[in-house]
């Protein structure tokens, strides 16, 4: 079961890495410019083991308590992305063992996350979620608010802001997605204008398995890559 299960994601890494490189051709791009992020959070722990092994060493968790009990048993040089809501009182469970947050999505978090990151001496490298779409259903700062909190975000210096991230509508066409891909990176673009040498803004986090070569055509130098990564990948059980 386990060659199979090595076999199948060998496959799949192999497709998707071969699409992130499309992707970056028609856009002028390097696919060393892109981070792939394997989303986990549905994948069984022998799947995760078996990418770790193919070389992948960028994962994502939507779930605090989940992140954290997985980075206690994986290898050490995984660098674990949060890209789930985070509430204030998980933020401790996360900080200290996260390469990048993705979904600071307040005032309120950041401030929080910042105060931690100070009190206990840790890094931390955040990414502000905003949510371009304006759907009620997700999280995130929208484009005004931001804009009015930058002076005083950029203004802390215990956390590194090293750009942005959004999530863009469900849809069947990923065509779709590419306005809310753009307006994001225009929104970094214009934070970049009004920001101290400190935080260059580099990161655009943004496309998921339907649509990040829409996203990276706009763009994105982080992709989170879930269902697409274990497609077909045989369950194993107890």
């Amino acid at each position: 079961m386990s060659e199979q299960i090595r076999n199948q994601l060998a496959q799949n890494l192999t497709r998707i890495r071969a699409s992130i490189e499309a992707a970056c051709l028609r856009s002028g791009r390097s696919p060393d410019q892109i981070t792939l992020v394997a989303v986990t959070k549905y994948a069984q722990m022998e799947w995760v083991r078996e990418l770790v092994e193919l070389g992948v060493v960028d994962l994502g968790e939507a779930r605090p308590q989940q992140l954290a009990s997985r980075a206690r048993d994986l290898p050490p040089h995984i660098r674990w992305h949060l890209i789930g809501h985070l509430q204030r009182n998980k933020a401790d469970i996360v900080l200290p063992v996260c390469h990048q947050i993705h979904s600071v999505d307040s005032v309120r978090l950041f401030e929080h996350l910042a105060k931690l990151a100070a009190t206990r001496s840790l890094s931390g490298s955040i990414l502000l979620e905003v949510n371009v779409s304006g759907e009620g259903s997700k999280d995130g700062f929208d484009r005004e608010e931001l804009l009015k909190a930058w002076p005083k975000l950029q203004a802390i210096e215990s956390l590194q802001i090293a750009g942005l991230m959004t999530m863009a509508p469900l849809e069947s066409d990923s065509e779709a997605a590419r306005p809310v891909f753009r307006a994001l990176r225009e929104l970094r673009d214009q934070l970049s204008a009004m920001s101290n040498s400190r935080w260059p803004l580099r990161e655009l986090s943004m496309g998921m398995s339907g649509d990040f070569e829409v996203a990276i055509e706009e763009g994105a130098t982080s992709v989170r890559i879930g269902s697409s990564m274990f497609e077909r990948v045989p369950a194993t059980t107890a």
